[in-house]
C-alpha cells in the first residue's frame, strides 16, 4: 500500500528520534519537523487510525510493526541516497535534502539498479 509523503516523513522521524524502538512525544516530533503540534497531533491520529502507529494514555508514540517496515524502508533509501550523492560531489547538506525528496519518487527499480551499479555489480 503507497502512503502520502508527509506520512512517511512522520513514520521516518518517529524511527529517527526513538532510536529505532524508545516512544516519541508529538512534540518532540513537532520540534524535529518545523511543525505546530496542532498539525502532528492530526498526523498521529490519521496514522494510528490506519496501523503505522500506536499512542499510549502518557501520549507516547511507537511504531506497529507495519509503521516500522514503512519508516526503515524510507529511512534505509534516505540515508543510501543521500551517501551516493555524497559519492558522487554533491555537497552534504544538498544531498541530504535532495535524497529527501527524492526517496518518496524514486522506483524500486531504479533504486536498485543504482545500488547495484554503485557496488559495481551491474553496469547494464
Amino acid at each position: 500500500m503507497k502512503i502520502q509523503e508527509s506520512a512517511e516523513d512522520y513514520l521516518e522521524t518517529i524511527l529517527i528520534l526513538g532510536d529505532g524502538g524508545d516512544p516519541v512525544r508529538s512534540i518532540d516530533i513537532a520540534v524535529k519537523l518545523g511543525f505546530s503540534k496542532p498539525s502532528v497531533s492530526v498526523a498521529m491520529k490519521k496514522l494510528r487510525e490506519n496501523g503505522y502507529i500506536s499512542v499510549d494514555d502518557n501520549g507516547l508514540i511507537t511504531l506497529t510493526e507495519q509503521g516500522r517496515d514503512v519508516a526503515c524502508k524510507v529511512y534505509d533509501r534516505h540515508t543510501f541516497l543521500t551517501s551516493w550523492l555524497i559519492s558522487i560531489g554533491v555537497s552534504p547538506d544538498t544531498a541530504r535534502n535532495d535524497a529527501c525528496r527524492i526517496e518518496h519518487v524514486i522506483s524500486e527499480e531504479s533504486l536498485v539498479k543504482i545500488k547495484k551499479f554503485t557496488e559495481g555489480k551491474d553496469n547494464s
